[in-house]
């Protein structure tokens, strides 16, 4: 059996997150830790917990008018021996797999439930905390759609703040992503004899050539601006050394803004490719996930956005913000780590973005943001 770690709420910040990372997750292994997550939870004794597969939620019932949503992904990418996790005390940065993207953020959303899931607490809103797995991976396997699907109630809420990494940025939406594969058919060959084949490694010159010209798109959406990308991701082809490949499939990814649907962004990438279809090529959606608009002008994200007294940003990436904006729910995403570092070998989260981001969202779920200054606070 493998030792759970020992995840207490009433830790600091940097020690909770040191914890979190030092605990492997890798998509489909967060048993353990998602075991962890749901005995701190119950431990602390005012909240309602459930368990859904990998997928952790608790919330209050205190009969607030209003519940915001906190939600976070166990899960992170296989790890790049980066694990267990290093404090450089000289430069701030605790290094390890998931310490940007996103355990800081997990380990703020323990610090909260420690906070205000206790008897006794008093939070200006109800609260629902969702610790899922299986987001880094595809849209199928997304604990927080086996969520949607299975107990849809425990997603209701007037605002939901993902704690991916922002870099302590109020990030609005989310661009969609579609994966798909390009197949360039050729003919076996003696190498010898390459003449007598068809080479379709070579055949996929023309794919590379256009994705290497593409002119990506910038689309600003209510002030922020999402950056366009399609990319080449990997590439496959031949089976031996004295072979002429007959096969050959070059992996893509689109990163679209979200004034694309689906459909659209489908047919956009058909379009591009069109050439290389029309000479035999085929193409093959595999994963396509919609975006999400800011949603900024919704009340209960434009009040968290000016609680936390920063410009929104577009969100360059596909977050779990999508699933809450199609149930028709703001949402918003906000946490302390850095969204350039996640999934390199060199990530990390830097320790003085901890504490702030933890003492915004307090601040927020207390109500000590919408309240007005008393005459002592004045002076």
């Amino acid at each position: 059996m493998t030792d759970l770690p020992l995840l207490d709420p009433a830790a600091d910040v940097l020690t909770l997150t040191r914890a979190l990372v030092d605990a492997p997750s890798v998509s489909g292994s967060e048993a353990p830790l998602a075991d962890a997550v749901e005995a701190a939870l119950r431990a602390l004794g005012g909240l309602e917990v459930e368990r859904v597969g990998d997928a952790v939620l608790a919330r209050t019932d205190l009969g607030r008018p209003t519940r915001v949503v906190l939600a976070g992904h166990l899960d992170t990418v296989p790890i790049a021996d980066n694990v267990p996790s290093r404090l450089d005390e000289g430069t701030g940065r605790l290094y390890g797999c998931g310490a940007s993207d996103m355990k800081a953020g997990d380990a703020v959303m323990l610090r909260l439930a420690g906070r205000f899931g206790v008897p006794g607490a008093e939070p200006a809103h109800d609260l629902t905390f969702v610790f899922y797995d299986n987001e880094e991976v595809e849209a199928v396997k997304n604990g927080l759609g086996r969520v949607a699907r299975e107990r849809r109630g425990w997603l209701y809420g007037d605002l939901a703040i993902l704690l991916e990494p922002t870099d302590g940025e109020v990030e609005g939406g989310c661009q969609g992503t579609l994966k798909a594969v390009l197949e360039v058919p050729g003919r076996r060959a003696h190498s010898a004899r390459s003449w007598l084949g068809v080479n379709a490694v070579h055949g996929a010159a023309g794919i590379l050539a256009t994705l290497a010209a593409y002119e990506a798109r910038e689309v600003d959406i209510d002030g922020c601006v999402y950056h366009e990308g399609l990319n080449a991701v990997r590439i496959e082809g031949g089976v031996a050394g004295n072979v002429i490949p007959d096969a050959c499939a070059v992996t893509v990814n689109f990163r679209y803004a979200p004034d694309r649907d689906e459909d659209a962004a489908e047919a956009h990438v058909r379009e591009v490719f069109a050439d290389a279809l029309a000479a035999g090529a085929t193409l093959t959606v595999v994963d396509n996930a919609g975006g999400a608009l800011p949603g900024l002008s919704e009340p209960a994200a434009a009040a968290f956005a000016a609680a936390v007294g920063r410009p929104a940003r577009a969100k360059l990436g596909w977050t779990d913000v999508a699933r809450f904006a199609a149930f028709g729910i703001p949402a918003i995403n906000y946490g302390p780590g850095d969204p350039q570092l996640a999934h390199t070998r060199e990530e990390h989260v830097l320790v003085d973005r901890l504490q702030p981001a933890e003492d915004a969202l307090v601040s927020y779920l207390a109500g000590q943001a919408d309240r007005s200054p008393t005459d002592q606070e004045r002076a």
